[in-house]
């Protein structure tokens, strides 16, 4: 199943059909229950369960969404920007919802295993995310509280001469479902000028 959404590329899912509709501008992915991607560090059994609605690109990009998850939200359930190649090679950008109840910015680098890390705490119940191409096969992720002023998250690159597929997924490891929002989306189609301060 193909999805278009205005100034993006033609959409597909990469692990089976999920739930989607519009909303306004918005998209509105909602998944399955105990759905996620992670390959944990520790050895525990890997789960890609979760799907995610993306597109192939092979210029210079910057994915943009102002992203929130519906109440009542579970433990690591989010609202997800992707990076996916194959099921040891992908990144993830997440509106979290952590074991402390907060909302957070979380990112997930997998070369095999993953590399997961907790960013700030987010107060406003959304937040804008970002994950932009960079030269020499590397990516950034940024986030940003009012979708002016852009927050380094982290640079990173993923062990694969394959383009990844960029997109979006909402997760529930833990949890019955969770409807996540991605609203104001753009696709600007150029890299950033400076990767340390967002511009």
């Amino acid at each position: 199943m193909t999805v278009e959404l205005p100034g993006l590329p033609p959409l597909t899912w990469t692990h089976g059909e999920g739930r989607h509709h519009g909303e306004g501008d918005a998209l509105v992915l909602t998944s399955d229950a105990e759905v996620d991607w992670s390959n944990d560090a520790t050895g525990a059994p890997a789960s890609h369960t979760s799907t995610s609605l993306s597109f192939e690109i092979d210029e210079p990009f910057q994915l943009v969404a102002l992203v929130s998850v519906d109440s009542p939200r579970t433990t690591f359930d989010a609202a997800v920007l992707t990076l996916w190649v194959d099921e040891d090679c992908w990144a993830k950008l997440c509106f979290e919802y952590s074991p402390h109840g907060e909302e957070m910015v979380v990112s997930v680098v997998t070369d095999r295993f993953s590399d997961d890390a907790n960013g700030p705490v987010v107060l406003e119940g959304s937040v804008w995310l970002r994950v932009s191409s960079l030269p020499a096969g590397a990516y950034a992720f940024h986030y940003s509280v009012n979708g002016t002023t852009w927050h380094f998250v982290r640079q990173f690159r993923l062990s694969t001469s394959t383009r990844p597929r960029v997109g979006f997924m909402s997760q529930a490891p833990m949890g019955p479902a969770a409807t996540s929002r991605f609203s104001q989306i753009s696709l600007v189609r150029e890299q950033l000028a400076d990767v340390r301060d967002g511009s």
